[in-house]
């Protein structure tokens, strides 16, 4: 074997990252120091702003420059120190020789371009294939991360993909070129539980018959044990403790990572209750897309996201909405708040609001919150921390003077586990966790009666995520709240919500009382889901595809 083969690919040495100018700056990566070999999975773990996205990025000099510096560090891949080489050299290894998964796939992806675009342009550009070539290889890699019927979403943009598939484009672009090594952070957040363990698989497969080695970023320490060969722990910017996964897994040294592993959400939802009054009805509830083909793009077809559902949501109750990604959650609950159009009937405290139009709606839209599932997405970059969550009361309670107004904002930061000081920075400073409970706190600040939650701990590690739902949970029990719970997280939906929806295909497959859902199974699908969850088994092949 040469001394070339002996080598890491990928060797961190004392890496350290600091924000701020002038004399100010702020250490969030503190001599961080690990290595990667050819064919090897290392996993990243730590709590939301720990410091593991920063040093990824840094691997391929992605932070945002002056601002971020590098007191110290050297990050050699096969023999060269990107560190220190210039953007010429970068270009050449960004995307081809070390590509990266990015946590948000929406501000990742084009919004102008479609599906077919956004692939086969990296193919051209880097390959030089012809555009029928691409095609060809643009449906081969959709199908390799298990996209249902590729050619149906060539023409997709990304808004009209559901997260989860919006995920999986991005995976089939950063493997388009077949990279040595692949830097994944947070992969699979957006990712419900079996399609989490067919791409977690896919990953493997692919790194087995490439020899490609991964960099892979999580909160979710059930897939480090089974996907990662290593684990460095960090917090506070600091590795704490790295080993094999089996020896730090099975005989933590740190307390801190002693911390991490109990880690767990907790707790039990409300009891359910039919005499508490109903704060949202829907019944027979259609969201139909049409597929439009030829060159007068005529209707041939549509995509049936929701397709004749029925929902109830009561005073205090959480009714929880689980099932795959792409099986028509988040377009139920946009409904429900009129945000997209559909059919059926919906009524909110009582009144009906499916004819209204959107300025009869203004007024309800304090009463009818959302949480969205991407919080970078959904935050402006150009607005402080205090003037998102602000927002809304300068439009919904304009009388507020504004030290009232920024005495709430200040309580709604602290209450989703947030420092009040931080409220004057933007979003961009803010890890994704931490970006997530910004989220919260600016639908929470209304005070509102219902609160649509997508996917509201998918950013957050286990021990935030178990603080959520104690949060969760108390405001709902404080306020009366009535929550719609979107989530692929089966453990947070069963702490959380007392009645779940399990959907597949725009359709309820299997409905009732949480307990009864959880614990009795009746179709083969929800058992999948239940297996996948909570017995660390894969689901069956062919139950769960997207």
């Amino acid at each position: 074997m040469s001394t070339q083969d002996k080598m890491p690919l990928l060797s961190v040495e004392d890496l350290s990252v600091a924000f701020g100018q002038g004399g100010r700056e702020t250490l969030a990566v503190d001599k961080v120091s690990f290595t990667i070999a050819k064919g090897e999975t290392v996993a990243l773990v730590g709590e939301s702003g720990s410091g593991k996205s920063v040093s990824a990025l840094s691997v391929l000099k992605l932070l945002p420059y002056p601002a971020a510096s590098h007191p110290s560090g050297k990050v050699i891949f096969k023999g060269e120190d990107l560190l220190h080489a210039g953007e010429k050299a970068m270009r050449k290894v960004r995307g081809n020789e070390i590509s990266m998964i990015f946590q948000e796939p929406m501000t990742s992806l084009n919004p102008l371009h479609t599906v077919e675009k956004q692939i086969a342009e990296i193919l051209k550009i880097h390959r030089g294939m012809s555009d029928t070539k691409a095609r060809e290889r643009v449906l081969e890699l959709l199908t390799q991360v298990g996209i249902r019927d590729p050619e149906t979403r060539l023409n997709s943009y990304p808004h009209q993909l559901s997260g989860g598939q919006r995920q999986r484009v991005m995976i089939a672009m950063t493997l388009a070129n077949e990279p040595d090594l692949l830097i994944a952070d947070e992969p699979t957040t957006a990712l419900d539980v079996t399609v989490q363990a067919q791409i977690l698989k896919l990953l493997k497969d692919l790194q087995a018959a490439r020899g490609m080695a991964m960099l892979f970023i999580t909160h979710d320490l059930g897939i480090v044990r089974k996907f990662a060969d290593r684990v460095c722990v960090m917090t506070g910017g600091k590795i704490v403790e790295q080993g094999p996964v089996a020896e730090i897994f099975d005989n933590p040294q740190h307390d801190y990572t002693k911390h991490l592993l109990a880690a767990e959400p907790k707790g039990t939802p409300p009891v359910h209750d039919d005499s508490k009054p109903v704060v949202v009805q829907a019944d027979d509830l259609k969201v139909w897309f049409p597929i439009k083909r030829g060159f007068l793009r005529r209707t041939v077809d549509h995509v049936k996201a929701v397709d004749g559902i029925d929902v109830t949501v009561r005073e205090g109750q959480t009714l929880g909405i689980v099932g795959e990604s792409g099986s028509g959650k988040t377009t139920l609950g946009l409904a429900i708040l009129r945000m997209i159009s559909s059919t059926g009937r919906i009524s909110f405290k009582g009144q009906e609001i499916q004819e209204h139009s959107w300025k009869d709606m203004r007024p309800l839209r304090r009463d009818m919150q959302i949480v969205f599932q991407d919080p970078f997405g959904a935050l402006s970059p150009r607005m402080s921390v205090a003037d998102i969550v602000g927002e809304g009361l300068l439009v919904h309670a304009p009388d507020l003077s504004a030290v009232e107004r920024d005495r709430k904002v200040a309580k709604a930061l602290e209450e989703v586990g947030l420092d009040a000081s931080t409220r004057f920075r933007y979003p961009h400073e803010f890890s994704g966790g931490q970006r997530q409970r910004i989220s919260i706190a600016r639908a929470m600040v209304l005070e509102p009666k219902f609160v649509m939650l997508d996917e509201p701990t998918s950013a957050l590690d286990m021990s935030v995520q178990a603080q959520v739902v104690d949060l969760l949970r108390d405001l709902q029990k404080a306020h009366g709240l009535a929550y719609l719970f979107i989530s692929h997280d089966l453990k947070v939906v069963r702490a959380l919500a007392n009645d779940v929806i399990v959907m597949r295909n725009g359709k309820v497959v299997e409905a009732g009382v949480s307990e009864k859902v959880f614990d009795h199974p009746e179709t083969d699908y929800t058992k999948a889901l239940m297996a996948a969850a909570f017995r660390l088994e894969t689901a069956p092949e062919g139950v769960v595809s997207e």
